[in-house]
């Protein structure tokens, strides 16, 4: 089975995203986890950019062992001795020296003519071979180069001693059938193209940066450059976890392997997030919050009966726990229950049923449910004693210049009852509302309040203290809107009094 070279570069194009830059600290940092992933060449900076990039590369040399740390340069002698004295600590070294040869950067960018760049190119390998065995060329911008030319100047850099060559899409311009035939006439067209590693890195400007890296191996391509989450310039480089997946998920068809830990990829993409600060989207393929997330009832139900009905990759493959089964307006009964066994809940198939309807009504009021939500709404409908009095509907009005007025309606023994009643807030308001209506005697000893979730569309659940002739009740209630979970809680205690009462 093939196994294919994966190139990280998060640490040199990938900082190029702008506001992704790292300090050198946090690029050892990334350089030891990638270790830890499996990558086999390290891209730790371009040495002559800046002291910073130099001392990157010089430290990740020093400090981070077995792995290939390459250094970026340009065809110039002095970056070329600039990245091999940053390498010089390093185990294993690669020199990764470039030059555009599309004619677009040849006329308006260098100013230089075909065989000028050859012969920079030439020159700039057979220099780098001074310093190491393991020497990187790359064609800037070889998607729009003239074909033939591309060869030539590959054949050229191969005889010189570079041991790996880059097609990079510089600009994310090809399209995956183009690019795979420009492989296989490379392979075809270059006559010692076997004593190198053919290396592919594509952009994403047309978001086909994996799909074009994936059909370049499929050609003969042995390395593969990418980056973490996909980051890097523009619309970014082919991600990593996406092709590295695609492999090993597909190894029927690509029959092609990998040296990445799979295990290490959720950690890995979640520490370049935290350090650039640059968020995963939601969706994001392999890696993003809802990649093995489900809502929908028909997919929670399959799921839970065989996980690759609606899988195809295991989330435990790339150090994530398990999937995650998320309620929302879109799930289905199976799913409610299975969550509510997990809490801790038995419920009756009745009370399962009046639980389901509830939830279906928070579901509606609120983008996400929580288990906290779950909690409190089950015990919300396990806390409902004998209901003397039941809540029907609820108004308030108000604002800083309009006194509170709520008007509450209370069906009582199968009657409904309203009144309008003003107080000195909404909730004062809707308490002497219900204490009007009920002809209740309780006094309130204690009211508490708390949102159980984030966010601004929180279930909140209010507790209440009752106590009348000596008996002390506590009452529940929650409810998106907390005028309406207190006068859940003031009625769910009012009906334990009246429980005790009937009783005595």
């Amino acid at each position: 089975m093939k196994r294919i070279k994966i190139f990280d570069t998060t640490l040199r194009d990938g900082e190029q995203s702008p506001g992704a830059s790292m300090n050198v600290d946090e690029k050892i940092q990334v350089a030891k986890q990638l270790k830890k992933l499996g990558v086999d060449i390290v891209e730790a900076g371009f040495p002559i950019a800046s002291p910073g990039d130099f001392e990157a590369v010089n430290r990740i040399s020093r400090e981070v062992k077995g792995i290939v740390v390459a250094g970026l340069c340009r065809t110039r002698d002095q970056d070329i001795e600039r990245a091999a004295e940053a390498l010089k600590p390093a185990e294993q070294k690669r020199i990764h020296t470039f030059i555009a040869t599309s004619d677009i950067h040849l006329k308006y960018k260098l100013r230089m003519d075909k065989q000028q760049v050859i012969e920079a190119s030439v020159r700039a390998v057979k220099k780098a071979r001074q310093y190491t065995d393991d020497v990187e060329f790359s064609a800037e911008d070889a998607t729009r180069t003239d074909w033939d030319y591309l060869c030539k100047i590959t054949e050229e850099v191969i005889k010189a001693g570079a041991t790996t060559v880059n097609i990079p899409d510089t600009v994310g311009y090809t399209v995956p059938q183009e690019y795979a035939e420009l492989i296989e006439y490379l392979i075809n067209k270059v006559p010692n193209i076997d004593k190198a590693i053919i290396s592919v890195h594509c952009h994403n400007d047309l978001g086909l940066a994996v799909a074009n890296s994936l059909t370049a191996i499929l050609k003969g391509a042995g390395q593969v450059e990418c980056t973490i989450n996909g980051i890097g310039e523009r619309a970014g480089n082919a991600a990593l976890e996406e092709i590295v997946m695609a492999l090993k998920v597909r190894n029927d068809f690509f029959k092609t392997d990998t040296n990445i830990v799979t295990q290490e990829i959720y950690r890995t993409s979640k520490l370049i997030s935290k350090i650039t600060g640059m968020v995963i989207q939601p969706n994001k393929a392999i890696v993003g919050a809802n990649a093995f997330a489900h809502e929908a009832g028909i997919h929670q139900d399959g799921v839970l009966k065989e996980r690759t009905t609606y899988e195809i990759m295991k989330p435990e493959d790339i150090g994530i726990p398990s999937s995650k089964i998320v309620l929302g307006k879109h799930s289905g009964r199976h799913a409610f229950k299975k969550r509510l066994e997990e809490l801790g809940f038995s419920l009756t198939d009745e009370e399962i049923n009046r639980a389901f309807e509830r939830f279906k009504k928070l579901a509606d009021q609120k983008k996400y449910i929580f288990n906290e939500d779950l909690e409190a709404l089950v015990s919300d409908e396990f806390l409902r004693t004998t209901e003397v009095y039941q809540l029907a509907n609820l108004e308030i009005s108000g604002g800083m210049h309009k006194k509170p007025t709520a008007t509450v309606k209370i069906k009582i023994n199968d009657m409904e009852q309203e009144i309008t009643v003003s107080g000195d807030g909404p909730v004062d308001s809707v308490y002497k509302a219900i204490t009007d209506l009920t002809n209740s005697k309780a006094e309130l000893k204690k009211f508490e309040i708390k949102a159980i979730t984030g966010g601004t569309d929180a279930l909140g659940e209010v507790t209440v203290i009752l106590e009348e002739a000596g008996h002390t009740v506590r009452g529940h209630g929650s409810d998106t809107d907390i005028i309406v979970a207190s006068a859940k809680a003031y009625i769910n205690a009012l009906n334990k009094l009246a429980l005790k009462n009937l009783k005595a």
